[in-house]
């Protein structure tokens, strides 16, 4: 076993030193506790135990058990597929790959049981996945299915070569038709399952294009200019004009709203092995359409919606 002799600065409830401490989500820790992995003092305690300076906390590491990703006859909409991609029209609610709470029903293993083989250079439990969305958040999405073309995409998205365009309606009226948002984001020193705008983040920047608007919510053509984890979220919670329906980073969801409102519209990539431009786009599902019918907000007619 491990040990960590506790600072005066630490003292407090073990679950939370535990999870500082140990890079752990304050659940797992907990759970280590209860299973007995845990100990203060040479003694088993309570998660809820509160440490004092000079405590010491002696700690054994369970066994990490990965997910397996197994094929499963999953349906998932196909915007298009050949020997080297796949773009699939992600509905809101589906994990992309399996994890810790999601080990199956997942966009992997959907793509699994229908396609021979994805690449293997994100492993066995994200095979061929070069980008993600939220589980919540609904769009286009492009899978590698070997490892060439897992590659060269990676390698465009890393270049910010990759252009990606969301819809997104927001909380609020914006009292522009257009804007920028700059800010760092990073890992939530208060939630560390949160991101946050915080000193010292990673940069981060987001556009976006008002398309109309109500006293209650605004409905907003997104452009990311880079890639961070929760960016659009994060960014607009920043400016206090979260995503509807954000149960994270927003506001209990308003009456006629049964998803968060964002959806990846539009990604324009160059073809990973035949080199040309492509450009894919997911039509605004039916509940996301009822959404802004509740608030009364209209769509123009380039935007492609889907009522099935």
């Amino acid at each position: 076993m491990k040990r960590i002799v506790v600072d005066l600065e630490d003292a407090g409830r073990l679950d939370v030193f535990l999870s500082r401490k140990l890079k752990l989500s304050r659940s797992m820790c907990q759970r280590m506790v209860v299973d007995g992995h845990i100990t203060v003092n040479g003694k088993t305690v309570q998660k809820s135990f509160v440490l004092q300076k000079g405590d010491i906390v002696e700690y054994l590491l369970p066994e990490s058990r990965e997910p397996t990703s197994i094929p499963q006859p999953i349906e998932i909409p196909v915007i298009y597929e050949d020997k080297d991609i796949i773009v699939v029209d992600k509905p809101a609610g589906m994990v992309v790959h399996p994890a810790p709470g999601n080990v199956d029903g997942t966009l992997v293993n959907a793509l699994l049981y229908r396609v021979n083989a994805l690449s293997s250079i994100r492993g066995t439990v994200r095979p061929g996945i070069v980008h993600r969305l939220d589980k919540d958040t609904s769009g286009v999405l492009i899978v590698a299915k070997n490892d060439v073309a897992h590659q060269r995409l990676a390698e465009q998205f890393s270049s910010r070569r990759v252009k990606k365009e969301y819809v997104a309606l927001v909380s609020g009226r914006l009292d522009v038709r257009e804007g920028e948002i700059v800010a760092p984001i990073g890992r939530s020193p208060h939630d560390r399952k949160k991101m946050a705008v915080i000193d010292g983040g990673k940069h981060a920047e987001t556009t976006f294009r008002v398309i109309d608007r109500c006293s209650k919510a605004s409905l907003i053509l997104v452009r990311l200019h880079t890639g961070r984890t929760h960016q659009i979220r994060v960014h607009f919670s920043y400016i206090n004009h979260h995503i509807v329906g954000d149960k994270i980073y927003g506001r209990k969801n308003p009456g006629g709203v049964k998803r968060m409102c964002l959806h990846a519209y539009k990604i324009v990539v160059i073809h990973p092995l035949k080199g040309e431009r492509m450009e894919f786009i997911s039509c605004l599902p039916k509940d996301f359409v009822e959404c802004l019918e509740f608030f009364g907000l209209s769509l123009p007619e380039w935007i492609c919606t889907s009522r099935k």
